[in-house]
């Protein structure tokens, strides 16, 4: 190992310092996942234990530190059981991040035409929330792009049909039974209406949010989708993606952040430059037809 200087009788080489990055890195990420949650007082609760142990365990209190020592043997299960959303948050946030699982495995395997397809399915969506903005009519949807959701989708009622404005809004409609939850969709089909969302756990939200904000936020920090509100007091619409929400967008802006979702973020590099003239053509037909 390759030597960079020596703290009394600590020898400090290269690898030490890439070690220490690294664990610096992963520390840093964790406390990202656990802001604002109810994780940050779990995990003080368990410090403050272990401290208490390692005291009790100290001064020689044999039955106390007996009861903490096999509390603490099974701490590792304890954690995970305990920290179960934010460490699947945090394999989520590593696999999205992967070049080789974004630009290979998801870029390749994609063809045009199905992206083209999904790009007028994009104008449905639009059409249906811009039309349900201005009626105050509050709606939940959720967009994945890659996975099919199944566990929520099977919370609500299967329709796996295919995406349109005049479907969209007959499921919204304040007399419909299908309204009050969330709609999935997936691969340019709607899989299911009335699902159950997770609600978030955070603290830190403004009171402004009602709970299809929060159940949007929630849906947001487990799964890698993209999830449009439509605020029923105010008829606002918002946009929520890995934790963080948009309100009050217009539907061009909500447009770009659509197609972002499903092409820009998924394509090889070399298909990015392609697609962003197809996205700036039909942001160019959207104006004409507005005009």
């Amino acid at each position: 190992m390759i030597l960079l200087f020596d703290i009394g009788f600590l020898k400090i080489g290269w690898v030490d310092v890439i070690d220490i990055l690294l664990v610096s890195l992963l520390l840093y990420q964790v406390y990202k996942l656990m802001k604002g949650s109810m994780a940050v007082t779990i995990f003080l609760g368990y410090l403050f234990l272990y401290l208490i142990y390692l005291v009790v365990d100290a001064a020689g209190m044999e039955l106390v530190s007996t009861i903490l020592g096999q509390f603490m043997q099974v701490g590792v299960i304890a954690a995970i059981i305990l920290f179960q959303p934010e460490i699947r948050k945090f394999l989520l946030l590593l696999g999205k991040t992967t070049d080789i699982n974004r630009d290979l495995f998801r870029g390749l395997l994609r063809k045009k035409d199905d992206l083209d397809k999904k790009g007028f399915q994009v104008n449905a969506i639009i059409d249906a929330v811009k039309a349900m903005g201005g009626s105050n009519t509050g709606a939940l949807i959720v967009l994945s792009k890659d996975a099919e959701l199944r566990f929520y989708a099977e919370s609500g009622d299967i329709i796996d049909a295919k995406i349109s404005k005049r479907l969209l809004l007959s499921i919204f409609n304040k007399y419909s039974p299908l309204h009050d939850g969330a709609v999935i969709i997936h691969n340019g089909m709607i899989k299911a209406a009335r699902c159950i969302l997770p609600v978030t756990d955070k603290g830190d939200l403004s009171a402004n949010l009602g709970l299809r904000h929060r159940a949007a936020i929630g849906m947001s920090e487990v799964t890698d989708t993209m999830i449009i509100v439509v605020s029923e007091e105010t008829g606002e619409i918002s946009s929520v993606k890995n934790a963080s929400i948009n309100k009050n967008i217009t539907p061009p802006e909500l447009r770009k952040l659509i197609n972002r979702y499903l092409f820009e973020d998924r394509l090889p590099k070399r298909l990015k430059q392609k697609k962003k003239g197809v996205t700036k053509e039909a942001l160019a037909s959207e104006k004409e037809s507005a005009g």
